[in-house]
């Protein structure tokens, strides 16, 4: 059943990626609506269930733990600030697909290039300015298991030099999309706002990671 449930949101999935991309295009002073009223509409036709847990704090970055394609759907959803995703450039070069992340403004990276951290600090210090919210996972792709996976430096380092304040974000339970699979169970998703980091503390980053996972050990 949940492999049928799978491949019914899959279809859906795409359709309606290619719909948003063509709305985003035609209303681009819309784009951020758009993007929310289509992620309220994968939760209604896939029929998971969310739950927030503490508070959403005013900052500049978060960086969230990534298990499936819904980390980036919920929090697109629930999170009240035109977020600029963090992504690798392979998705952006998807015919159709890739268009929602090059009209919204996203930030592609290709980690081949020796000059992707300085290309990094620079689109994010463009979309900054211009009110955006940076979302990153700082694991750098998605991990397996229950354990989080070492983080990458990209977030610390733009974090540092652009003196940006940060929320972790734990997702529990997303897992319950499985796209390599097509399987897709119900199930309950738990967003968890952690504090503000404090960056005078020169372990922040190593220290996040640890209460991520303290986090999520304890909500799954």
């Amino acid at each position: 059943m949940s492999r049928i449930r799978g491949l019914f949101y899959a279809i859906w999935f795409l359709l309606s990626v290619a719909f948003v991309v063509f709305l985003m295009w035609a209303m681009t002073k819309h784009i951020h609506t758009i993007r929310r009223v289509w992620a309220k509409f994968q939760r209604f036709f896939a029929g998971y269930e969310l739950e927030i847990i503490g508070e959403i704090a005013d900052v500049n970055m978060i960086i969230i733990n990534h298990k499936s394609m819904l980390d980036i759907i919920v929090m697109e959803e629930i999170y009240p600030k035109n977020l600029c995703w963090v992504a690798k450039k392979e998705i952006g070069d998807i015919p159709i697909i890739g268009k929602i992340l090059k009209i919204p403004k996203m930030i592609p990276i290709d980690r081949q290039s020796p000059r992707a951290m300085v290309n990094l600090i620079k689109e994010a210090k463009d979309r900054v300015q211009n009110g955006r919210v940076i979302a990153i996972f700082p694991e750098g792709t998605r991990a397996r298991g229950n354990r989080l996976l070492k983080f990458q430096s990209g977030a610390k380092v733009v974090a540092q030099k652009l003196n940006l304040s940060i929320q972790p974000v734990v997702i529990v339970g997303s897992e319950i999309l499985d796209v390599k699979k097509f399987s897709f169970k119900k199930g309950k998703i738990k967003i968890v706002f952690l504090p503000v980091v404090d960056k005078s503390d020169e372990a922040w980053f190593e220290n996040s990671r640890k209460l991520m996972q303290e986090t999520l050990d304890f909500y799954r």
